[in-house]
């Protein structure tokens, strides 16, 4: 069996369960899944909610370049590049709402030889957050 281990991204938000961010299996990197909130402060771009948790502000886009800028630091701390993802599974809580700029700024991230990719619909992810990715990235050269 290959070896196995752990990575814990400091400069990432920290998960909100008892999980990595990431565990290396040989030369497969999976990366646990991972939202838009920022590191340090746990704040979700574009969004403000009142005393009673209801939003008073929304901005999905900005959340989805925060996202992809939490995958590409996980990445990194786990000595991979944007450029090694080979599967990526994208959860939106309002497909309708939200697909079409996803996938436009998807394209912006990714121009060339772009991962797989599986996006589906969920009542809700955990914090309140719109947008959560599940990546697979091949590394081909250990650490």
């Amino acid at each position: 069996m290959s070896e196995q281990h752990s990575i814990d991204a400091s400069k990432a938000p920290k998960p909100v369960g008892l999980y990595p961010h990431a565990r290396r299996v040989g030369n497969w990197l999976y990366l646990s899944g991972i939202g838009p909130r920022e590191p340090g402060t746990d704040g979700v771009p574009g969004l403000e909610l009142d005393k009673n948790g209801l939003y008073i502000s929304f901005d999905f886009e900005a959340q989805c370049h925060s996202v992809f800028k939490n995958v590409k630091t996980v990445l990194e701390a786990s000595g991979a590049q944007w450029t090694d993802l080979i599967d990526v599974q994208v959860f939106l809580t309002d497909m309708k709402r939200d697909f079409k700029t996803y996938n436009r700024l998807w394209g912006e991230y990714f121009k060339v030889n772009p991962p797989c990719r599986t996006t589906v619909e969920i009542k809700s992810l955990p914090t309140p957050i719109a947008i959560e990715l599940k990546c697979v990235a091949f590394v081909s050269s250990d650490e």
